[in-house]
């Protein structure tokens, strides 16, 4: 695939400052990291960098600090795993974002091939405001500009887009792997494309189910959103969760798919309990002939067998959201079992794989199959919009 947006072998890296921008927004406990995901990711396009004998300036926020200087939320804490990931000593540069003397006189006075982390990008009000004016303070500290944050490319903030067209920029090879995956997804994706979006509401997705069924060939809906579209044809779903002030907006989509050949899948029985609690008493029942007083809190096996089906149909599957409440006993089966089908057929070669999402990740993890995709990705909010169709500047600032 030509890339339309520039790459790492398009700079010119040797004995350059780079500004790179990273994800280090990731879980602490104790002042520990506890998920290295998101940094063993970046490990690649760090020692591609210092091959050059480059100095990596890492540019990164954590947690939402409000535009203050907030010990707490201090990128400090994330040097050691930043260094274990990449075998490479790593220093840390404390700065407000005002004065810049101090971080300048840091990354003058470091030998060649040296990995520095600067302090929280959002401990100035501007990273969030996308002011052009920290842009170009944080510009000063480097030669050439690479993003390597998928995940924070959905925010138009300062060291996301406007630094990108002060500075040569390009993506960073994490960044360049998970658009090449995308592409695979839904850009240009070897048909039939089946999408699996589940999840509690369809509230939070509607934009994202408006964009898929004009794109795809089938589109599965489980978890709760699902029972918002029973209702709207108009089956009971007893005390299940359910948006019934959404099934206008259910049936529109509905119609949407039919007028462009999509093919919607939604359960045809269902797991259901009296009680939201693991190991809860269940009982099986087709959709049509749900308890008044159960709740639908998984898929029934005769919609696994549907869904693998049309997954056995599909060259692409993109996948966002569990089809039950997966975190709880018995109430995993449906999603474990969709997730070791897509990851057999993966692994037979038969599909494509995309998958995304903060609860898809969990879910893949419980299934043991995260590895077995052709592609997981890290980014929730940014894979969202991504699925939803929407550009993402922190791309868009990289395009030729």
């Amino acid at each position: 695939m030509s890339a339309t947006f520039k790459t790492l072998d398009e700079l010119d890296l040797k004995n350059k400052r780079v500004l790179l921008r990273a994800d280090l927004n990731v879980p602490v406990a104790d002042g520990k990291v506890t998920d290295a995901t998101r940094i063993e990711r970046l490990v690649p396009t760090i020692r591609e960098i210092v091959k050059y004998d480059s100095k990596v300036i890492l540019l990164s926020h954590f947690g939402r600090p409000k535009g203050k200087v907030d010990p707490q939320f201090s990128l400090e804490q994330v040097c050691e795993a930043v260094a274990n990931q990449t075998g490479h000593p790593v220093g840390f540069v404390a700065t407000d974002w005002v004065d810049m003397a101090d971080a300048q006189k840091a990354i003058e006075s470091a030998p060649p091939g040296s990995v520095l982390i600067l302090e929280n990008t959002r401990f100035h009000p501007g990273e969030e405001t996308n002011d052009l004016e920290l842009a170009k303070r944080m510009a000063s500290l480097g030669d050439v500009y690479v993003n390597d944050a998928f995940s924070a490319a959905h925010r138009a903030h300062a060291s996301t887009e406007a630094l990108a067209h002060l500075l040569p920029a390009a993506a960073g090879l994490a960044m360049q792997a998970e658009l090449e995956a995308l592409e695979s997804g839904l850009g240009k994706p070897k048909k039939p494309v089946v999408a699996i979006v589940g999840g509690a509401k369809v509230s939070s997705k509607i934009d994202l189910l408006e964009n898929l069924v004009t794109r795809v060939d089938g589109l599965v809906i489980g978890g709760g959103m699902a029972n918002t579209f029973l209702h709207a044809q108009g089956y009971g779903v007893g005390k299940s969760l359910c948006e019934k002030d959404l099934a206008d907006t259910a049936r529109r989509i509905m119609d949407k798919a039919i007028d462009s050949g999509c093919a919607i899948i939604l359960p045809i029985d269902a797991v259901v309990a009296w009680h939201f609690k693991a190991d809860t008493p269940t009982r099986l029942y087709g959709v049509d002939a749900i308890d008044n007083d159960g709740m639908i809190l998984d898929i029934g096996p005769s919609s696994i067998e549907r869904i693998t089906g049309a997954i056995d149909d599909a060259h692409t599957v993109v996948w966002n959201g569990p089809m039950g409440a997966f975190e709880m006993n018995p109430f995993d089966a449906g999603t474990v079992a969709i997730a070791k089908h897509v990851a057999k057929r993966t692994h037979d070669g038969k599909l494509v794989s995309v998958a995304g999402g903060g609860d898809t990740l969990s879910a893949l993890a419980h299934a043991g199959v995260k590895d077995d995709f052709t592609y997981v990705s890290t980014a929730g909010g940014a894979f969202l919009e991504w699925m939803e169709g929407k550009p993402l500047p922190g791309v868009e600032a990289l395009k030729k």
